[in-house]
Order: structure tokens, then C-alpha cells, then sequence
């Protein structure tokens, strides 16, 4: 058995279940993804297990554990709970230290962060009312647009002329997209709309929060080639893109129980 010890994070999100574990110079020894499942709990035990098995540890010399993400409380044998927030900017710090600001976009809400010089929080927009602005959006007009959700980005950078998607409801959104196929208007040119009135919504949580660059993209919808290049048109500048986006809110989650432990004394 490897008994080398780790901390771990888990963002317990609407659409997945995210676990990343770190040991203590910060060097990360696994992670997950998997699908929220109705059980919270039983999502968040599977995908530990899975991070677990697949470094060859065992979940006896976990150090620490830190939940985040909506379903955060849920989670058993936490230190503590840390907001989503507050989880992100860190995960997104340790990605790229030179950020500045946040962009998160997940299954079911969108954020924008602006980060003072040492990473710590200064100002935050969320969407978690609506899911226009979100990867469920994407989800629903990958489905009416009869393309796979991984096609989706790359559909939308080969429009040639990008139809208007003016409303920012899911509902009323659909009927355009419907209206726009009966008028025969090519898929992607639809997909690069669509593309364009999510990073529109997304930009005007960064207007409201006076973010400045650098800016790092995170979540699940930093995958989609055709929403980050929507988005790059209207902040100005190219986004920083780590390899695993949908960890950052895990990772810091990691990287605080991390903290807590060594503050603690605890060995």
C-alpha cells in the first residue's frame, strides 16, 4: 500500500463532481471528474475513490479535506466548507500567478472575479439564476442544433456570417435558434451566435466588476473554442487558458485544506 499522505479538494457543482489531491509541495497526485449524480454524497465518495485508486493511495492518509461548490456541505469528512468564490480565485492563482481577474463558466452559473495583486478577492459578479451564460445553455442548443456539445466550439469558428441571438433567456433563445434553422441559415453561423450572446452576458458580469487584465477562463466552458474566442473580441485580450479548467474551484479547494492543516500544527 503507498502510504504517502495528501490533502484533497472536491467542488461538488451542478453538472460534476471535481476532486483534486495535492501533497504538501503543492504538486498534485490526482484528480476526477465525474457526473453529479442525485446523491450528492454517493458523487462525491465516487469520485474521491477514483482520484484515490488512480494514484495508488489510500483515503486513510488524506490529511485533510475542504468542500466547495453548491453542494459543499453535503460532503462528510470536511475540515470546512469554502466558498466557490474564494476556492476559484486560488485555483486559478496557483494556474497562473500573474492573473488578475477570474472568468468561471460551469454547468449551471457563470462568475466573474477581480483579484487584487496578491490573489485575494476584491470584487465578484455570479449568475446563478438563469441558465443562460452557462454550459447547460450550451447543452440545450447542441441538442436543438442536432451537433455534439464537443463540436460546438469548433462549429462556431467556421461561420462565415454569425447570426444575432438577441434574447438572454434559455426559453425565448430556443425560438430564435428554431427560427433561424427555418430560414436555412447554416448551423454554424447559428453556433457562433450563440457562442457570442453567452460571452455578451458573461462580459457584462466583468464590466460590473472592473476587471483588468491578466485574465484566466475556467470551467467546463473553457473547452469551448467558440465562446473564449467570442469573449477574447470583447475583453480586448487573449484569456489564459489552463489544461484542466473545470479544477480550479477543486484545486483550491486543495490548496486551502492544505493551509489549515499545516497551520494547525498538524502533521
Amino acid at each position: 500500500m503507498n502510504t504517502h499522505t495528501f490533502f484533497a479538494g472536491v467542488d461538488v457543482g451542478s453538472a460534476a463532481v471535481k476532486v483534486v489531491l495535492l501533497d504538501e509541495a503543492d504538486q498534485i497526485l490526482s484528480q476526477a471528474v465525474l457526473p453529479t449524480s442525485g446523491v450528492l454524497a454517493d458523487s462525491f465518495r465516487r469520485a474521491l475513490d477514483q482520484a484515490v485508486d488512480s494514484a495508488g493511495l489510500h483515503a486513510q492518509y488524506c490529511r485533510g479535506l475542504i468542500a466547495t461548490g453548491y453542494g459543499r456541505d453535503r460532503v462528510e469528512g470536511r475540515i470546512r466548507s469554502v466558498t466557490e468564490i474564494t476556492c476559484h480565485a486560488r485555483g486559478a492563482r496557483f494556474f497562473y500567478p500573474e492573473a488578475r481577474s477570474v472568468i468561471d463558466i460551469g454547468g449551471q452559473d457563470s462568475k466573474a472575479i477581480a483579484l487584487d495583486e496578491g490573489g485575494r478577492v476584491l470584487r465578484f459578479e455570479m449568475n446563478d439564476k438563469c441558465a443562460a451564460g452557462t454550459g447547460r445553455f450550451l447543452e440545450v442548443m447542441a441538442r436543438l442544433l442536432e451537433i455534439e456539445l464537443d463540436q460546438f466550439g469548433g462549429r462556431a469558428l467556421a461561420a462565415d456570417a454569425p447570426v444575432a441571438i438577441s434574447s438572454t433567456c434559455t426559453v425565448f433563445a430556443e425560438s430564435e435558434v428554431i427560427s433561424w434553422l427555418a430560414q436555412n441559415q447554416p448551423v454554424n453561423n447559428i453556433a457562433a451566435g450563440l457562442c457570442r450572446s453567452i460571452a455578451s452576458r458573461v462580459f457584462g458580469l466583468a464590466s460590473r466588476v472592473r476587471m483588468t487584465g491578466p485574465t484566466i477562463m475556467t470551467g467546463g466552458v473553457a473547452r469551448n473554442p467558440g465562446v473564449v474566442h467570442a469573449l477574447e473580441e470583447l475583453l480586448g485580450e487573449p484569456l489564459l487558458l489552463p489544461g484542466q479548467p473545470q479544477l480550479a474551484g477543486a484545486l483550491g479547494a486543495a490548496l486551502f485544506a492544505k493551509d489549515s492543516v499545516l497551520s494547525s500544527g498538524g502533521q
